[in-house]
């Protein structure tokens, strides 16, 4: 029959949520259903009566779930000890027979997922996998984590082309006035700009990874809180390089919105929210409306904007939030102004539509001569405030001003247009979006037209960015994009002569955002150029975060079998920085037992032996020959930090 952790095991794995990959249990899934209580995990437990017996007490008749000693049974070393756990003790990484995330001395940040660390991705196409699996780290760590790091390959990019960077240019305060792109982990890499740029950036907007299910960038059993951690931990840092009157616009989708509002609501305080904009990113045509559906159609989008300080904040462009109307609204009464030039006493009112066909040049469009002639329509309707008006006027006056314009007061302040009882507004060609932007702003697919770069999920349009700059910022100010893609932020600012700060992880290569500052640069055409008078010019810098660690993650990451990760085992044992606790000759000893275990197996136990904190060099160790940092990136790093 078999030993009562072998049923166990036989009855758990009945349930598909709590196999790995190769079909073995998995103990987080299982203790995770456990905290949760979870109905279907308590309904497996009761069906035989050894289980039963084990993990339920009976008060008054009724078996109550024992769930503290359930997982203590389960995560106890001695359940499950496969070849896999077995391996991990005998090379050390436990402590007294337990792993480090059971004991009390460390600080769990988040099972299965690295989140204080990074949201760690290489390629658009083939973004990483969990490797930080159950990952801890003490608070001592943690500082060590988020200080400076040493900044490397640096480059001047101008219209001449590639350049040696030199002296770095500097406002009078000292403020640094360099365009920046950064390649590296994005909240590294922003704790490394805090010493420069602490308090000195205007405008932040980020479009960072909604957490979709078509998302692999997160591991299932955690997705949503890891997802709000990923966040929580950048947000946190960005806002504190924000000058007070500076903005934060965060774009996202029904999948995380309701959640990130109250995030943001934690981090930046509720009342420093200022919108929830509402933003058309596709529309209903085509295929999308060739299938049948149980939702309505997604079409839009959401950016939460969140002040620094509320009191100092100040759209600084209001104009931009105009945008010209695409059609006529016919559903009104509108009158046409004959003789606009004469006094208005004297006007001669007709229909709009008996002024189009009259008036409209030959082949005419109605929306082309309603905005030529805007200035001479009027909208007609009836109004509580001029009805009042007429109905006070003698029966004599309704004679005398019977179908002729008049003016007439409101409130004592101001006045406007009559016509017998109805009021005449000034017709306006152009909308006054509010919180809601219904232009569309994204480019989907791989279409080239902005910015001379295909983006695999597409893109936003600049005239996206353009109004959110124009809102917020002036000429010089410094504009923040650590989830930068394909670059649309910093192509945008850099046209609209604002200073910015990209940060980016991805390799993209000939499609990413180094790639498309150089056209902008060159003078690109498209976008937002003919509108803001682009030419081209100017320049920027591009520096990466020196990779230690970081490199034999992806090393291992990349690794088809085990022979090639081998032959990274090898590259470790020379150059790495290992956890304290690993016991390398133990690891040598065992390589038979590390063979029979599975690639993935492989892959988590030697990213497993990796000091995190190590996954770049921080600037603290700059002098330190075991890093091998170049002698003109030790001269711009004293540039860039200070000498």
């Amino acid at each position: 029959m078999g030993s009562f952790e072998e049923k166990l095991n036989t009855l758990l794995k009945t349930d598909k949520r709590f196999l790995d990959k190769e079909g073995e249990l998995h103990k987080g899934n299982v203790v995770d259903a456990a905290y949760k209580a979870d109905r279907a995990l308590v309904e497996l437990l009761l069906e035989t009566e050894d289980t039963k017996k084990k993990f339920f007490g009976e008060i008054k008749g009724h078996s109550v779930f024992d769930i503290n000693t359930f997982v203590a049974y389960i995560q106890d070393k001695n359940f499950l000890n496969d070849s896999y756990t077995r391996f991990k003790n005998k090379i050390g990484l436990n402590i007294d027979g337990k792993f480090l995330n059971e004991r009390g001395e460390v600080a769990l940040v988040w099972p299965f997922k690295d989140c204080v660390l990074e949201g760690g991705m290489t390629k658009e196409d083939e973004k990483r996998k969990e490797i930080f699996f159950n990952e801890i780290l003490a608070q001592d760590e943690i500082d060590k984590l988020f200080a400076p790091k040493v900044l490397i390959n640096w480059k001047r990019y101008t219209a001449k082309g590639e350049e040696k960077v030199g002296t770095l240019k500097r406002a009078d305060d000292g403020t640094l006035k360099e365009n920046l792109l950064i390649k590296g982990n994005n909240l590294l890499a922003l704790h490394t700009l805090k010493e420069q740029f602490q308090g000195k950036v205007k405008l932040i907007y980020i479009d960072p990874p909604y957490n979709r299910d078509a998302d692999t960038f997160y591991n299932d059993s955690f997705k949503h809180s890891t997802w709000l951690t990923f966040m929580k931990n950048r947000l946190e840092v960005a806002q504190n390089l924000l000058i007070d009157d500076g903005v934060v616009f965060v774009q996202c989708d029904d999948n995380e919105q309701a959640y990130l509002k109250v995030l943001m609501d934690e981090v930046f305080k509720r009342e420093n929210f200022l919108n929830c904009i509402a933003v058309k990113m596709s529309t209903s045509a085509g295929l999308k409306m060739s299938h049948k559906t149980k939702k309505l159609l997604k079409i839009k989008e959401y950016i939460l904007v969140y002040t620094k300080k509320n009191t100092s904040f100040e759209l600084s462009n209001i104009d931009e939030l105009y945008v010209d109307k695409d059609k006529y609204e016919t559903e009104r009464s509108d009158k046409y102004i004959v003789n606009f030039q004469d006094n208005y006493s004297h006007w001669k009112l007709i229909s709009l539509h008996q002024a189009y066909k009259k008036y409209a040049r030959n082949g005419q469009e109605k929306m082309e001569f309603v905005n030529e002639n805007c200035h001479r329509i009027f909208n007609h309707v009836t109004n509580p405030s001029t009805k009042k008006a007429w109905d006070k006027l003698s029966a004599q006056e309704k004679v005398k001003y019977k179908d002729k314009v008049r003016k007439y007061d409101v409130d004592g302040s101001d006045y406007q247009y009559a016509f017998n009882d109805h009021v005449l507004i000034p017709y306006n060609p152009k909308n006054f979006d509010g919180d809601f932007w219904t232009q569309n702003y994204s480019i989907g697919g791989t279409k080239t037209d902005e910015g001379g770069v295909e983006f695999k999920n597409g893109k936003k349009r600049e005239i996206l960015l353009k109004r959110i700059i124009s809102l917020t910022t002036n000429i010089g100010d410094i504009i923040l994009d650590y989830h930068l893609g394909s670059g649309t932020t910093c192509a945008v600012a850099h046209k609209m002569r604002r200073q910015y700060i990209g940060i980016e992880q991805l390799d993209y290569e000939q499609n990413g955002s180094v790639a498309r500052l150089k056209n902008v640069i060159a003078g690109d055409e498209s976008g937002i150029s003919k509108n803001v008078g682009w030419k081209g010019g100017g320049d920027f810098i591009y520096c990466e975060l020196m990779k230690y660690n970081e490199g034999f993650m992806e090393e291992i990451e990349e690794a088809k079998d085990t022979r090639a990760l081998l032959r990274v085992w090898g590259n470790m044992k020379e150059r790495s920085f290992f956890n304290f606790n690993v016991d390398l000759k133990a690891f040598e000893e065992n390589l038979p037992e590390f063979k029979k275990l599975a690639l993935e197996k492989q892959k988590e136990t030697l990213c497993s032996l990796l000091n995190k904190n190590q996954l770049y060099v921080n600037k603290s160790e700059i002098e330190d020959k075991d890093f091998k940092v170049g002698k003109e990136d030790k001269e711009m790093n004293k540039e860039f930090y200070g000498r």
